[in-house]
């Protein structure tokens, strides 16, 4: 370590939590600037997505445990659930539950505030790393690289010198301005148009409900909505529903209850006409996952690179965000161990980065061109992954080895090659070709609604954040 070297963090929530906490391996001082500041209780106002559901996917929360060994443990030691995937949960995809099977997966279930709370603590505790509140207002350098950041906080705006700056600041990032600022080429975008929307409530959780299971996740089916039941901290349940191209579940008790009904199984329907509400629901709406294509510039400044949603934001349907954030991390410490803090090292981590976001960007815009309201280029691959996904979700239905490996896909443990092996190719089209039958579903609540079949989606719908 060099001990004249500092480097700033943009954002404390979890990707820039894990990344202080990589860098703070490679360098003396390691300054965190947050604009909500560190005095708040409960939801952050940066981050409106915490009021609703998420999922910590298991690709996610091995890479934290490896970071903050015993993370797993102290969350459950403060009311976080841990289940296992198949075992203790249920998931219905394309409007059949997933048969259960031993998969290896742990479920790590919580609020977002309480993960952010300890991984918040935990990376307080190390002494190179400084959490302040302040809010970025720029970089200073040129189109070559950046050696310095200005912030403004209650001192007003100062301007902090540093070796590197990570831009963790989320879907709202205004790196593209900033390096335009500085005569830099910003990146292209590529952006899906989803126009989701979320209303989420908490409920109280009787004794013996969802037969002892800590969660029910239903996937999104043909007529575009879905949601999940989980179980979190003080003993209730975590709800959200979703719906995509302006299909919106309302906020209001009764509409809320009819959404409920027109999932592609009754699970939470029972389960919230069954419990106590506790507060009123909440919304939240998410237009576009983005994904920016730094690695495709012919030249990246030195001294600046941005991670989490800040380089690429996904579908959150998907529950890919936390963990491809923390995948991020893993590969930006991967390039500090092989070739240090060298100023090739943004471009060398945007190279090793991809290769998480390529597999998770494939399987969630896969999924969101399965909808045909979705604008945006689909390939004959596009098209016959989809069909053959479909053939997934049906397999895994009564086939509890398909079952496992498509979990195993969908929580970025495994890759999606596996699912095209041989052997489970074969049990793949063997048990999918039956097209399942509709379920029942009432006509009710705003917005298209049509008998919902096999889901387009090939991953399992948690709403969720970075």
């Amino acid at each position: 370590m060099n001990g004249a070297r500092h480097a700033v963090v943009l954002g404390a929530g979890v990707a820039g939590l894990l990344a202080a906490r990589v860098l703070a391996d490679h360098f003396a001082r390691v300054t965190v600037f947050e604009r909500d500041g560190f005095d708040v209780e409960g939801m952050r106002k940066g981050v409106p997505q915490a009021r609703h559901l998420h999922g910590l996917l298991d690709g996610g929360r091995t890479v934290i445990e490896e970071l903050l060994p015993g993370f797993t443990d102290e969350m459950t030691a403060r009311g976080a659930t841990r289940a296992e995937a198949l075992v203790a949960t249920r998931w219905h995809v394309g409007g059949l539950r997933a048969a259960p099977a031993a998969t290896g997966l742990t479920s790590l279930i919580a609020t977002r505030p309480l993960l952010e709370s300890l991984l918040r603590e935990r990376i307080s505790r190390l002494s190179q790393v400084r959490l302040v509140a302040g809010t970025a207002r720029g970089l200073i350098g040129d189109r070559h690289g950046v050696r310095a950041v200005s912030v403004s906080g209650d001192s007003g705006v100062e301007t902090h010198g540093t070796d590197l700056v990570v831009d963790a600041t989320g879907r709202g990032t205004r790196a593209p301005v900033w390096l335009t600022a500085l005569g830099a080429e910003p990146p292209a975008e590529q952006r899906l148009e989803v126009d989701l929307g979320y209303s989420s409530r908490f409920y109280r959780r009787l004794e013996g409900q969802l037969d002892g299971h800590a969660s029910v996740i239903i996937s999104t089916g043909a007529n575009g909505r879905g949601g999940g039941a989980v179980r979190v901290e003080d003993d209730r349940w975590h709800v959200t529903l979703a719906g995509i191209l302006g299909d919106h579940p309302p906020t209001d008790p009764d509409g809320f209850t009819r959404f409920a009904a027109s999932l592609a199984a009754p699970d939470i329907l029972d389960l919230i006409t069954r419990s106590e509400p506790v507060g009123d629901a909440v919304p939240h709406r998410f237009r576009a996952p983005v994904r920016r294509a730094y690695r495709r510039r012919a030249a990246v400044p030195h001294g600046f690179l941005l991670l989490g949603d800040a380089l690429c934001s996904f579908n959150p349907l998907y529950a890919q965000g936390m963990a491809v954030a923390a995948q991020q991390a893993a590969a930006l410490r991967a390039c500090l161990r092989s070739g240090g803090p060298t100023p090739d090292l943004p471009a060398r981590f945007y190279a090793a980065a991809d290769k998480a976001l390529d597999v998770a960007w494939q399987l969630s815009a896969g999924a969101d061109l399965a909808h045909p309201g979705v604008v945006g280029p689909r390939t004959v691959r596009t098209r016959l992954t989809n069909a053959y996904v479909a053939r997934v979700h049906r397999a895994a239905h009564v086939d509890p080895h398909v079952s496992r490996t498509f979990l195993r896909v969908a929580n970025l443990v495994e890759p999606p090659t596996a699912l095209l092996h041989p052997a489970m190719a074969g049990r793949v089209l063997l048990r999918g070709g039956a097209r399942a039958a509709a379920p029942n579903i009432r006509p009710t609540g705003p917005g298209p609604l049509r008998a919902s079949g096999p889901s387009p989606d090939p991953r399992p719908s948690i709403p969720s954040d970075r």
